[in-house]
């Protein structure tokens, strides 16, 4: 399957701190594709460079087959962005910052947006500064389909957003994709992306831990439960043991790439009674991956689950918030 963004070895660095560490996605036509972790994981910097808003210092990135920055100014007719935190003049109306907007853009650009702040409900006269959060983010929103994007990049577009919202906007994405668009949206509200996720991929200081279809995820993150009547079941011999609990007689594990031939004699199993299965969440496969990372110390895990060892040192949000930001000025060639 053609990748429509893919990065290679992605590295940025803001003095000492390593940010992004030899990030490695591939993200097919058609995807949503969720990019997953906690505040200050390196997905808003590697969002900037796969925009063209920062270079790399290592590696490279491509979408549609072009250079994320070397090509970014070309990329912008064809790449839709909404950062997490939109700023526009807040003086003009809905309806100007559209006409303001298509001045950078081809033709079509206004019509297009015209019948999108219809679509979402948005008073064209209305000045910007009157708007509630979710009408600001559906402002940038329309600004970013307005061209007519071949791929959506989307920086936490439901932050501070109500829940109704939230829903509202995510479910759209699911009608965006069905259209042939590629998303990539990042966010850590890890439960409520699952909804709508064809692709996932974590991230955790920088690195990536895993990258995969949301189906072979969910093949992959298991959890069984089981009473037994004799001596209790050996969770190694199923799988890696990410977490086990037993409690009487009553006994759950919960495994990454389980086997299978073991799972279905474990069912037969005379001593087993009640045996259950089902996929874990997200959010618990995140939980997992990072209990991993850190018990690891210096471990990451690929995309073909193998580890690797890599030195971590990356800030936290408020360190990288104080770097200096000498590199953001570098001129494209």
């Amino acid at each position: 399957m053609t990748s429509v963004l893919a990065t290679h070895h992605l590295t940025k660095r803001f003095g000492t701190k390593t940010v992004v560490n030899r990030l490695d996605l591939a993200v097919p036509q058609g995807a949503i594709f969720a990019l997953l972790g906690d505040n200050g994981a390196g997905k808003s910097t590697t969002i900037r460079m796969l925009t063209g808003l920062l270079p790399p210092d290592g590696g490279r990135a491509t979408l549609l087959g072009k250079d994320c920055w070397s090509a970014a100014v070309e990329l912008r007719h064809r790449v839709g962005y909404v950062p997490e935190k939109p700023r526009f003049y807040d003086w003009m109306t809905v309806r100007e910052i559209g006409w303001f907007t298509a001045g950078f853009h081809k033709a079509g650009f206004l019509a297009n947006y015209m019948d999108l702040i219809d679509h979402f409900g948005l008073d064209a006269a209305a000045q910007l500064k009157t708007l509630s959060k979710g009408g600001y983010a559906k402002v940038g929103l329309a600004l970013a389909l307005a061209p007519d994007p071949e791929v959506l990049i989307l920086d936490e577009p439901t932050s501070g957003l109500d829940l109704f919202t939230r829903r509202d906007f995510l479910r759209s994405m699911i009608d965006l994709a069905g259209d042939g668009r590629t998303i990539l949206i990042s966010s850590h509200g890890i439960a409520e992306i699952e909804r709508i996720a064809s692709h996932v991929g974590f991230l955790a200081e920088g690195k990536l831990l895993l990258a995969a279809p949301l189906d072979e995820l969910r093949e992959r993150f298991v959890r069984v439960r089981l009473n037994y009547a004799g001596a209790p079941p050996d969770p190694e011999a199923l799988g890696k043991v990410l977490d086990r609990q037993v409690s009487g007689k009553h006994w759950q594990v919960d495994l990454q790439d389980p086997d299978r031939a073991a799972l279905d004699a474990l069912k037969e199993h005379g001593d087993a009674q009640d045996y259950e299965e089902s996929p874990l969440s997200l959010e618990e496969m995140y939980t997992a991956l990072l209990a991993l990372f850190h018990k690891g110390g210096a471990k990451k895990v690929s995309k073909n689950g193998r580890h690797e060892r890599e030195e971590i040192d990356e800030p936290d949000a408020e360190e990288l918030e104080q770097l200096p930001q000498r590199r953001w000025e570098r001129r494209r060639p």
